[in-house]
């Protein structure tokens, strides 16, 4: 289910810097994910922006293995910024049991952020993550790239996926 941007309520004046972020994007070509304790593997993904005229961002994120198509990894949350500066909130719930907070910068067109806060449910699958680090940048070209870095109990922080996107609408 997509989250279209809503075009009848203007952007909060809040999210501006962030409103190059805004729409639908879908994987140009696979992208790339990995970890030391998991076999390499190739994934599509979407990704939906969309606003209701609230200072927040609401997203959702839908990745499928790129050959057999089977449903990897949905998350979902809200996007907001502390007004009058360039710090930026994710507000993430994952399928997995997950629940985190990233914060970070934004400058210019690319988004830095790492963990903030953790939370799982009680029977998580172990080993449990520990921080998550991603990046969003925005390309001369108009893709998006993201870049996503996991540290477990185990493994310290290490690249776990990367992709770039166009945007769909």
């Amino acid at each position: 289910m997509a989250c279209p941007v809503n075009q009848t309520v203007e952007l909060n004046p809040a999210l501006q810097p962030l409103d190059w972020l805004l729409g639908t994007w879908e994987s140009d070509e696979p992208g790339t994910g990995g970890f030391p304790t998991i076999k390499p593997f190739r994934y599509v993904e979407s990704l939906h922006f969309s606003h209701v005229g609230q200072p927040v961002i609401n997203f959702m994120f839908n990745a499928f293995h790129a050959e057999t198509k089977k449903p990897l990894h949905r998350e979902c949350g809200f996007i907001r910024m502390q007004p009058g500066t360039n710090r930026v909130a994710f507000i993430i719930a994952q399928n997995s049991g997950l629940v985190e907070i990233e914060e970070g910068e934004l400058k210019e067109q690319q988004l830095s952020l790492q963990t903030h806060a953790l939370a799982r449910i009680s029977f998580a699958k172990e080993p449990h993550v520990q921080q998550i680090t991603r990046v969003f940048q925005l390309l001369p070209d108009g893709r998006l790239e993201q870049t996503v870095s996991m540290a477990t109990d185990g493994q310290p922080l290490t690249q776990h996926l990367h992709i770039t996107y166009h945007r769909s609408s």
